[in-house]
């Protein structure tokens, strides 16, 4: 397994407790990349677009399969992860924002999803914190969170007592192989044997050489930055809030989290003014009271963007290749699933059918169509 943050780790864990031999080959610390500075959001029907009819199903399926997904890390890790339920409020305060937001939510409703237009009395009724400029919101009761950081250290605890290893600062240089087929990694401190391997390295997923060019991941690093505030125990936040430009996330009573930014910056992880004076800007429009809070930390990390922004999850056209890469923003929502189909491939060495349209085909085939390299 190459990359150890949640996507590999969950894969190799469900493979591990699957009885196979598992190593997971990490550059950094597991878990401490993307993983670590996501929101946590599991909120399909909300990230859902006009075209996205494939992610949504994907990502309602995966929310579908946390309660057990969860059971079973109960079980292995002796943690427990509890998915908070409370539900998402999208709310306008201009006229654009609420025709905006009206006309997702006729989308969704026009699909028979769960979700309810509220007037912005009936929202401050759900939630007291808003700003009395909230004027319209849309209530999805059905789109949750989760703490990401818990739950990627309960992933890593419970991988390594079902009996994997797991090799962090261990940097993949390349892969082994052998005949045409990918047969493991190489690291600066030597060769790891495998007879699949599984490529989760997120943005750096492209950076692996020994990957055929007609094959590479084509994914890249989106940048992302994310306020968290500590927040005052007698003025809790009760849902997670969503502006067409930014969110407010509730974790317990004791902060909340403000995001994120979405940049074209390289590999840049440095925290910026001018992004994160907007973001507290447009968060303190929708909830004037952040305004007092103190800031307990400003981080940034990188998303695996692809150009679809849709995951590549299944064999690379490489044998002995599998990968489990491109997460983009819903690398939270989508581990469950993606650990269940990707270890189902590997032990079985059949897909289930509908993983087919997030194949990494998809964007070779469309490459070699469009007349591209």
């Amino acid at each position: 397994m190459i990359g150890g943050g949640l996507i590999g780790l969950a894969v190799a864990w469900q493979l591990a407790r699957r009885g196979r031999s598992v190593s997971v080959l990490e550059r950094d610390t597991a878990g401490r990349g993307a993983s670590w500075v996501a929101a946590g959001m599991l909120a399909p029907v909300s990230e859902y677009g006009f075209e996205n009819e494939d992610f949504l199903a994907f990502g309602r399926r995966s929310g579908e399969a946390y309660p057990a997904f969860l059971d079973e890390l109960r079980t292995d890790s002796g943690l427990d992860v509890a998915i908070d339920t409370r539900g998402t409020l999208v709310v306008g305060l201009r006229r654009d924002e609420v025709e905006q937001i009206r006309r997702v939510y006729n989308f969704r409703e026009d699909k028979g999803l769960p979700v309810q237009w509220l007037s912005g009395t009936e929202a401050r009724e759900l939630e007291p914190l808003l700003s009395p400029k909230v004027t319209a919101a849309m209530w999805i009761p059905d789109d949750h969170q989760i703490d990401n950081r818990a739950l990627v250290a309960a992933v890593k605890e419970a991988f390594i007592r079902v009996g994997g290893e797991l090799h962090e600062r261990t940097e993949v240089l390349s892969l082994r192989v052998r005949d045409g087929r990918c047969a493991g990694a190489v690291t600066a401190e030597g060769e790891h044997t495998a007879e699949t391997t599984v490529l989760a390295a997120g943005c750096w997923s492209s950076s692996i050489r020994g990957i055929p060019p007609e094959i590479a991941p084509n994914v890249r690093p989106v940048k992302g930055q994310i306020v968290s505030l500590k927040t005052d125990p007698a003025y809790p936040f009760a849902h997670v809030i969503r502006t067409p430009d930014v969110y407010l996330l509730p974790k317990g009573t004791s902060r909340v989290l403000i995001g994120a930014t979405e940049e074209e910056m390289g590999f840049d992880v440095t925290p910026t003014a001018g992004p994160v004076m907007r973001l507290i800007e447009r968060a303190w429009e929708a909830v004037p009271s952040v305004y007092d809070l103190p800031i307990e930390s400003i981080d940034a990390g990188l998303r695996p963007g692809t150009r679809d922004h849709e995951p590549l999850i299944g064999e690379s056209g490489m044998p002995g290749l599998i990968y489990a890469t491109g997460h983009y923003r819903h690398g939270i929502l989508l581990a469950p699933v993606t650990a269940y189909a990707v270890s189902k491939l590997v032990v079985s060495g059949k897909a289930p059918a509908w993983l087919e349209p997030f194949a990494p085909s998809r964007i070779h085939n469309r490459e070699r169509r469009a007349g591209q390299p």
